[in-house]
């Protein structure tokens, strides 16, 4: 095989959530493109923003299902149905996410709980649902979304800094847990990424410019600078790599 063939994903089945916008919407399109079907888990399935039409434009099978992921059930109603529906799921991006800003003294149980369901709780359960028909298969890749605030602190970002913190922990548990199965488990850690959560501070040009001094590249990145890296995770390229957080983050928290 050609290395150029080994970033590829073809024929295979992806499930993605919180695949409507963002860096979700990225991965998806970056993977149908390499190859693969996808699963698009939806907060409201009946919101894709257009994602299964341009899915189906590439010539790739899109199956929307409802999945908030801070719902166990919902997370096995929507898993149980794409297996259904594609009699395999290869590939997992747990991108779901949330991360509401608001100092520590001002933090309510509510918020904490809320962000700590979706974040870390969602990544769990989704992976031990899909995980299941992986360890049956015994094959899978499986790739969480940090960030670059599991490994710095974030003015008013605490739960959130939390949450991102310990999904960079509980992917080496995963990993070191499902290897025997041919599962390798990775994240990606991006700093700031310009998409429709992020718009209203990127758009304060005195908040721009100090997160542009942090970042050693000089640019806030975009959802296709993190697809590109979970794209990577997901083929065979990186068949050797498992249980590490790969930094997008333009050597922020290399200075």
């Amino acid at each position: 095989m050609k290395y150029t063939e080994k970033v590829s994903v073809e024929g295979k089945v992806a499930l993605v959530t919180g695949a409507g916008r963002g860096i979700g919407r990225a991965c998806a399109l970056a993977l149908a493109e390499a190859g693969a079907d996808l699963a698009l888990g939806l907060k409201d399935e009946r919101s894709d923003y257009g994602l299964v039409k341009e899915i189906e434009a590439l010539g790739r099978k899109a199956l929307p299902l409802q999945m908030d992921v801070s719902r166990l059930n919902e997370i096995k109603t929507a898993v149980e149905k794409a297996r259904q529906f594609f009699s395999r799921i290869d590939i997992l991006v747990n991108n779901a996410g949330i991360g509401p800003p608001n100092p520590i003294e001002k933090v309510t149980e509510a918020d904490f709980d809320a962000t700590v369901d979706v974040n870390l709780k969602g990544t769990f359960f989704v992976s031990q649902a899909v995980g299941a028909f992986m360890v049956q298969q015994q094959y899978g890749r499986i790739i969480n979304l940090s960030s670059q605030a599991g490994f710095i602190a974030l003015p008013t970002e605490s739960v959130y800094c939390m949450t991102k913190a310990g999904i960079a922990h509980l992917t080496k548990c995963f990993a070191v847990e499902w290897g025997k199965h041919r599962i390798t488990v990775n994240a990606v850690a991006p700093t700031f990424i310009r998409m429709p959560g992020t718009e209203k501070w990127l758009d304060n040009e005195e908040f721009k410019r100090e997160v542009l001094s942090k970042i050693v590249l000089g640019r806030v990145g975009e959802p296709k600078d993190v697809a590109s890296a979970v794209l990577f995770l997901a083929s065979e390229a990186a068949s050797l790599i498992t249980g590490t957080t790969l930094m997008i983050d333009g050597g922020w928290t290399a200075s």
